[in-house]
């Protein structure tokens, strides 16, 4: 793997990061963060009638692969159930840690793969996945 731990696209990711702004008043809010590098990511969430992920708010604050993480579980967790987003989290741990090949099924994360080397940063990379599972959870009841 020689591709670069920071390319473009995960430097534009990192700028990019959908609803940047928390959510007035959640049913479900969870804070991690990574005592590896001191990324912090705190995702507040709201389901819908059906019980998926209706409004979602995030405070990102974490290096640029965190950042990117965040950006691309914010722009597809809207309409995912809490099973569908700790699924994605655990897909995401596993690949990380070298126990399955395929990235996750969520879209984008193979931008990632070249983390894979460098286990100092996998903690800022799960962190939007791990709170997005847990306050989905939470907001489940």
């Amino acid at each position: 793997m020689n591709a670069p731990l920071y390319n473009t696209q995960i430097l534009r990711l990192a700028a990019e990061i959908p609803f940047h702004e928390r959510l007035a008043d959640p049913a479900g809010s969870v804070e991690k963060r990574s005592p590896v590098c001191g990324s912090r990511v705190t995702v507040d969430v709201d389901l819908d009638a059906e019980g998926r992920v209706g409004a979602v708010g995030m405070l990102v604050r974490a290096c640029a692969l965190g950042q990117a993480s965040a950006a691309l579980m914010g722009a597809h967790v809207v309409g995912r159930t809490p099973g569908e987003i700790a699924a994605a989290r655990d897909e995401l741990a596993a690949w990380l840690a070298g126990e399955r090949s395929d990235p996750p099924a969520w879209p984008g994360l193979d931008i990632l793969a070249p983390a894979i080397a460098h286990r100092g940063r996998h903690a800022s990379i799960r962190l939007a996945f791990e709170a997005a599972a847990e306050a989905a959870l939470q907001a489940h009841g």
